[in-house]
């Protein structure tokens, strides 16, 4: 019995490269600034429905898991336009049978993948560079503290002055406050020892009694650690969606780059793509 061969794709000739990086640097820009506009979009969204409040950051799950769904279809959508068209605008080798054809398409839609990423991820690095420059990182470790973003309004009404005279400096304790605050996260709690001694900076900063000073401290550890909860969750659940978005960018990259090299071929197309090319 005779076995039919495998068919060849008549191609022009190519030079016996088996990277051509112009499709993939092309394919990577675009799924870049693809990425960079829907992003935007969505922030743009985002600023319009969210409320300025600290006390409003504890935003629902519905809305955090709906911004993680967001982030994987502009992934799959950013990263499936890049590895289309550096498919469809790579030169394939002449007399190249369709599998290994198929399979050089792929690699340049994970090359274009892995590029745009890079590229992302630098783009993200010199935005934070950029807002951290602007923020107090210049003030000295005694006088910052990592919990003031997160838990600045809980330490505002912790240290709200009962008799205080006015514009008196307090960041050297909201920077200790916050570090302690912090600590109620771990396992095991806050530590006594700190809770006594948040206890005694609160009562000598404001003016309040012993007592009072204790409730607003246990007011606040309670307030800090919900506030940290929330915050961990959903950076869970974000930077899950993160993952997931870049892993099934990558499958995405690799079938619209095959699917765009037999577009180039005369082939036929993927039903899921037939309808969109």
């Amino acid at each position: 019995m005779s076995v039919a061969a495998e068919p060849i794709v008549p191609v022009v000739d190519a030079p016996a490269r088996y990277a051509h990086w112009t499709p993939i640097i092309l394919g990577a820009v675009i799924a870049t600034a693809l990425s960079s506009i829907m992003l935007a979009f969505a922030a743009t969204i985002g600023l319009g429905v969210t409320s300025t409040a600290p006390t409003w950051r504890d935003a629902s799950v519905a809305l955090v898991l709906l911004s993680g769904l967001y982030l994987i279809i502009q992934a799959v959508i950013s990263f499936g336009v890049g590895g289309y068209i550096a498919g469809r605008t790579r030169t394939a080798r002449a007399a190249a049978h369709v599998s290994e054809t198929e399979h050089r398409d792929g690699l340049h839609g994970l090359a274009a993948w892995g590029l745009a990423v890079m590229l992302g991820a630098l783009l993200a690095a010199l935005v934070g560079s950029a807002a951290i420059t602007r923020s107090n990182s210049t003030l000295p470790a005694a006088r910052s503290s990592a919990a003031e973003p997160l838990l600045s309004y809980e330490l505002d009404r912790l240290f709200r002055p009962s008799r205080r005279p006015a514009n008196v400096d307090l960041a050297a304790e909201r920077a200790e406050a916050g570090r302690i605050l912090l600590t109620t996260s771990s396992h095991s709690g806050i530590a006594a020892d700190d809770r006594a001694y948040l206890v005694q900076m609160v009562a000598g900063t404001t003016g309040l009694t012993v007592a009072d000073a204790e409730k607003r401290a246990d007011t606040a550890v309670a307030n800090a650690k919900a506030a940290i909860d929330r915050s961990r969750r959903s950076t869970v659940i974000l930077a899950f969606s993160v993952a997931t978005a870049l892993l099934l960018g990558a499958v995405i990259a690799w079938a619209a780059a095959a699917a765009g090299g037999r577009h180039r071929d005369g082939g036929p197309m993927p039903g899921w793509l037939d309808g969109m090319v």
